[in-house]
């Protein structure tokens, strides 16, 4: 019988989770420390790199995205931006003096600039899916079973959370930041005309002891726990759940969809809704709730692919016509339970980045692998309190507007989700290579074979080993990655060459990688000196408008690696509307990869994409197979 991750802790067994080598992501090892046995040591400070440094790298990732041309205009304008006299140098100092100040120099304006300050909608633009190995439900018992457990597990999962022993994260020897752990339950999204905001109600001094559960439109308040503070168990939660759905059988009006629209757009509507005191109620226990759950229908506007379905439900709830009114997208975590099989979560990405969502599902599915709930039922239940709405004439029209927006967004996303079965992450271990970095290059070439030149590459790396750490960006596209694309595309050319090229771009990335996740990326030292102009009431300097930034930093690849134990992948839009998404969970034996495009963009299409990179991966194993081949003859 599987154990539960809290449950083993408890016990004060000891579990281990093997390093995934070459990962941007880091590994858990269960339980190297915990956090109620003495807080971790604190960690460093991100560091602010030297300016010089920077911009040199940053020359070198510009240099193959641009003409001869533009490469001198670009070098000229960083070449007076970091002079001894230089406006770099001032802003420079500003970073400097910031750290001086701050735990993290960069953690309060990333929030802000990477989530709360942008106005599109969160639905496709940011809010990632993560779907759950998928189930087979025959009958409603079925669905309301699975989403009992997923309420349970989440539950066992928050009982680490409330009693500080999650187990701390680790890369190689440095221990990781954890408070993103901390942060994904009971947590919102608030609306605001120009900017939002964020309220962690599970770290308040009364936090939360309700879920909301979502069926037809309809949102109803849970309390999960019962008398002396005991959580419902799986059969009590069923009986909930099916209170729920027998007094929600027919839809009632959308009120969720609003929280798909252009946030400026929504926080003007949010503020005339919660003019109401009914709804006003309503809005606050959903804020408030430890987590939302949506319980699906059948999937609506099937593609053929189970999992593309899943993926598209998660992101945006196939719109109007679908589920998107039975969502709250400002809230965390959002688990969608369909009436099928299609199984995951939807979060709002604010608060924390993949890995601790993923490890968060990896502990529900230890959890549902067990062969019994072994809680005893909570006594003194509630009944479900459906949250009512009163909607204005007003509100009705904003309903309607929003439906709109929201039914081109979903026309515009087009997505292929799959398995790779070629090989996995044990043949390229086996051949010396970084898996990630082996990935990443079979999606330069999928690009490069599609589009005959390369494209700015965003990877996510984590830079959780300082205080606060978030992330910092790979740079996946360089010099070395063209070569190598261009190598693999030639037939003529010696398999040896190729070979070579492929081991130069891998360690390049590696390289790239190594330096990121210790803070030396460029992207984020260049977004803070470009802010501390901004705040010090200067002009933004000409770096951040000449071509060469602007083309280095229109990420046309948009990809993380977010490894799961499970057979679970995440999904997300691109970057740019002509661009691609491309997240993946790499396995021994293959890779889950969920590939986005948009519709409108008439160089882009996700299936063309797939193929593209299967055969990408196809051939830089052939090529690696041979050389090793001839190597031992």
């Amino acid at each position: 019988m599987a154990l539960s991750a809290s449950f083993v802790l408890r016990q004060g067994l000891r579990c281990s989770r093997v390093l995934r080598s070459g990962s941007v992501f880091p590994s858990l090892v269960m339980p190297p420390r915990l956090l109620h046995q003495g807080d971790p040591p604190a960690l460093p400070q991100l560091p602010v790199p030297q300016l010089q440094e920077t911009l040199q790298k940053y020359l070198k990732t510009v240099k193959p995205l641009v003409t001869e041309e533009e490469y001198m205009v670009t070098e000229e304008i960083v070449k007076k931006f970091g002079n001894i006299d230089g406006i770099g140098q001032k802003l420079q100092q500003k970073l400097e003096e910031r750290k001086k100040n701050t735990e993290n120099w960069l953690s309060d304006w990333w929030i802000n600039a990477a989530y709360l300050d942008c106005r599109g909608p969160l639905v496709v633009w940011s809010s990632p899916g993560l779907v759950f190995p998928l189930q087979e439900f025959k009958t409603l018992d079925d669905q309301l079973n699975y989403a009992a457990k997923v309420i349970a597990g989440t539950l066992d999962y928050k009982i680490m959370v409330d009693e500080k022993t999650v187990p701390v994260d680790r890369m190689g020897k440095d221990i990781l930041d954890m408070s993103q752990y901390f942060k994904i339950l009971g947590t919102c999204r608030i609306p605001g005309v120009t900017r939002d905001t964020i309220r962690f109600y599970g770290q308040e001094a009364d936090p939360p002891k309700h879920i909301v559960v979502a069926h037809n439109n309809h949102f109803f308040k849970i309390d999960v726990y019962g008398k002396h503070g005991k959580p419902l168990n799986v059969r009590q939660l069923v009986h909930q759940l099916r209170n729920v759905v027998e007094r929600s059988t027919h839809p009632t009006v959308p009120v969720g969809i609003l929280t798909t629209q252009n946030r400026n757009v929504w926080g003007k509507a949010y503020k005339q809704l919660r003019k109401d005191k009914v709804n006003k109620a309503s809005i606050e226990e959903i804020q408030r709730c430890i987590f939302l759950v949506s319980l699906d229908g059948p999937i609506v506007n099937p593609t053929g692919n189970i999992m593309t379905d899943a993926a598209l439900n998660c992101v945006h709830g196939n719109g109007p016509q679908g589920y998107a009114g039975n969502r709250w997208y400002d809230k965390t975590i959002q688990f969608i339970v369909g009436k099928k099989g299609a199984v995951g979560l939807t979060y709002e990405h604010t608060p924390a980045e993949g890995p601790p969502i993923a490890n968060l599902m990896d502990h529900i599915m230890d959890f549902m692998a067990e062969q019994q709930d072994p809680r005893p039922p909570a006594v003194e239940l509630s009944r479900p309190q459906r949250l009512m709405f009163n909607i204005s004439s007003e509100m009705k029209q904003e309903i309607e507007d929003a439906k709109i927006a929201l039914e081109s967004l979903v026309g515009d996303l087009e997505m292929t989700c799959f398995k790779f079965t070629g090989f996995g992450k044990n043949f390229i271990k086996s051949q010396k290579l970084s898996p990630d970095s082996f990935l990443q290059m079979a999606i330069q070439l999928a690009f490069f074979r599609i589009h005959q030149e390369p494209g700015a590459h965003y990877e996510s790396a984590s830079t959780r080993k300082y205080i606060y750490g978030r992330t910092e960006t790979i740079r996946s596209c360089s010099q070395e990655s063209v070569a190598f694309a261009q190598a693999m595309l030639k037939p003529d050319l010696p398999n040896a060459e190729k070979a070579k090229a492929l081991r130069a771009a891998v360690e390049e990335h590696k390289n790239y990688s190594k330096r990121a996740v210790s803070g030396y990326g460029i992207d984020r030292h260049l977004l803070g000196l470009k802010l501390a102009a901004i705040e010090a009431g200067m002009d933004v300097p000409k770096l951040f408008m000449d071509v060469g930034y602007l083309r280095s930093s229109h990420m046309r690849l948009s990809t993380s690696q977010v490894p799961a134990r499970c057979e679970a992948f995440m999904c997300y839009g691109p970057l740019v509307p002509d661009g691609y998404g491309c997240c993946y969970n790499p396995r021994g034996d293959g890779v889950f990869f969920g590939v986005s495009a948009f519709n409108s963009s008439p160089e882009t299409d996700s299936a063309t994409f797939r193929e593209a990179l299967e055969q990408s991966l196809m051939d830089m194993h052939d090529v690696i197979v041979k050389d090793g081949l001839k190597a031992k003859l």
